[in-house]
């Protein structure tokens, strides 16, 4: 049976879709795959691992960034009838979350991690 993979929910290409993974990051780039065979150094095996690990975990900061705007996008446009103050979800975590709003659009940024990805990475972009 034939089927369309953005309408069927547990590929990837319905969750880059629907917005519910990240579809446009510099991290992604790494993962391709590359035809270019490289002779074995010890050296560049040590810092590729290096490198792997630290893209690694600016890849699960940007994803949690990502989470919590999705959290805070679905409270604030529940179908279930209750209505929810942005400033009631901002007192909640109030040191952590800064919210801008633009247009119809939250944009939620964690203070913390911008901090820490921004002293190591200066073109980083929360979109």
């Amino acid at each position: 049976m034939k089927r369309n993979p953005r309408k069927v929910k547990w590929t990837k290409a319905f969750r880059h879709a629907a917005g519910k993974e990240m579809v446009i990051d510099s991290t992604l780039e790494f993962e391709k795959r590359r035809n270019i065979p490289v002779r074995y150094d010890r050296e560049l095996m040590s810092t590729t691992l290096k490198a792997m690990k630290r893209v690694q975990e600016i890849k699960q900061k940007r994803e949690r960034v990502l989470a919590k705007r999705r959290l805070l996008g679905k409270t604030l446009n529940s179908k279930s009838g209750k209505k929810f103050n942005v400033e009631e979800i901002i007192n909640t975590e109030e040191k952590d979350v800064d919210v801008v709003l633009s247009g119809q659009k939250d944009k939620v940024i964690d203070k913390r991690e911008t901090i820490s990805v921004t002293e190591d990475i200066k073109d980083m972009e929360i979109i």
